[in-house]
């Protein structure tokens, strides 16, 4: 299970790990063993609650396809262990983006004295500014 929060995990068989050749360093190793990760989650067929599913279906990322599949690719590390919990925490902390809910804003509005101060000190930089004019004769 990979939790999500107190109440929600994704079950380990919703996701699809495939280990696959990484690209980059690793020496001869690279080119024998698959140590890149392939991570292919389905938003539409998991048992997230359907408010997941929306706001992860809304999102514009570009590791989410047009089918709602969230494609990670993991291939920072050498080891195929390490780069599966990459791309593990990598999907969690997607997941976890959307389920942050966000503090509405509210309006605000300068007091009257934040107001005059900031006319004062327009006032008092245009005298500054005027001051270092020509004097005329």
């Amino acid at each position: 299970m990979l939790p999500i929060a107190r109440q929600i995990a994704i079950p380990l068989d919703e996701i699809d790990l495939q280990p696959i050749r990484a690209q980059g360093n690793g020496g001869q190793n690279v080119n024998k063993v698959s140590s890149a990760i392939h991570l292919r989650f389905d938003i539409n067929a998991s048992s997230l609650p359907e408010a997941y599913k929306a706001a992860l279906l809304q999102l514009n990322d570009q590791r989410i396809s047009n089918d709602g599949v969230v494609v990670i690719k993991a291939q920072q590390y050498r080891s195929q262990e390490q780069n599966r919990e990459d791309a593990l925490q990598r999907l969690q902390g997607l997941v976890k983006s959307v389920a942050a809910t966000r503090k509405k804003r509210k309006p605000t509005k300068p007091s009257k004295g934040a107001q005059q101060r900031r006319l004062d000190s327009k006032g008092k930089h245009g005298q500054t500014k005027a001051l270092r004019r020509k004097v005329e004769q």
